[in-house]
């Protein structure tokens, strides 16, 4: 079977179920996992579908709502929770913005660090509310149920007023020619906004946020300080991004 014929049934299957697994797509194709893998990364980078741990989606289910996110990606989302700690001090003013991501290097804080966070995350309420020495300061706003944040006018108006020492990032989208994107115009507002008001921007990506854009342009790659990622920081997939002056963790 010629890979384009593969390609064909991969997108056919995808709109028929909107998710598809690497073990099911190599038994109907009659190919091993790795060649589903290198096709589903091909179609991926050219925009015709997401990738996911174990498969994929359609492209125009991604963004799921936030409790679907939770699913996907778990494991790289814990790797990359463990990765961004030795970076969050003691007596630190945070931003940390929407995400699954965010969510989980929230849980990962030591049970007494102390911290003001300021967030339009609505997820990490119950999170750190459970934290004894973090003052919890939550931006108004709309509520987008979808990506259980607030924006608008009024989110940014207030996270204006902070000037933080830390930026934990959340990113629908990272590049290296086009930069760091959303898939929102009023989330990357915000995230236009918190960056102008932080010392140091730290950007969280796993594997299948890489090489990919979306509508809304936040910042350039230069624009941040750290990139954490679940790859090794020598994996090839990272390639794009070591021109820029960053740290890639």
């Amino acid at each position: 079977m010629l890979k384009e014929e593969r390609f064909e049934i991969i997108l056919t299957q995808l709109k028929e179920k909107t998710k598809v697994t690497f073990e099911e797509l190599a038994t109907s194709l009659q190919v091993s996992e790795d060649t589903v893998r290198r096709d589903i990364e091909v179609l991926h980078r050219n925009g015709l579908l997401s990738k996911v741990r174990g498969g994929a989606i359609l492209r125009e289910k991604d963004p799921l709502s936030f409790h679907d996110r939770q699913s996907f990606s778990a494991d790289e989302k814990n790797v990359i929770a463990l990765k961004v700690q030795p970076f969050i001090k003691d007596g630190m003013t945070v931003f940390m913005d929407g995400g699954t991501t965010i969510t989980a290097a929230a849980h990962d804080m030591p049970a007494n660090i102390r911290l003001r966070v300021i967030t339009n995350n609505m997820s990490l309420i119950p999170v750190l509310s459970k934290f004894k020495n973090i003052e919890l300061v939550v931006l108004g706003g709309n509520y987008d149920p979808d990506l259980a944040v607030t924006a608008g006018p009024a989110t940014c108006h207030e996270a204006s007023q902070y000037i933080t020492d830390l930026f934990i990032m959340g990113t629908c989208a990272v590049d290296g020619v086009f930069g760091i994107s959303a898939t929102s115009d009023v989330d990357a507002e915000t995230k236009k906004t918190m960056i102008q008001s932080s010392k140091k921007i730290i950007a969280l990506a796993d594997q299948n946020k890489l090489r990919r854009t979306e509508p809304f342009k936040i910042c350039s790659i230069s624009d941040i300080h750290i990139l954490i990622t679940d790859l090794p920081a020598d994996d090839s997939e990272l390639e794009p991004l070591r021109n820029s002056a960053i740290q890639i963790i």
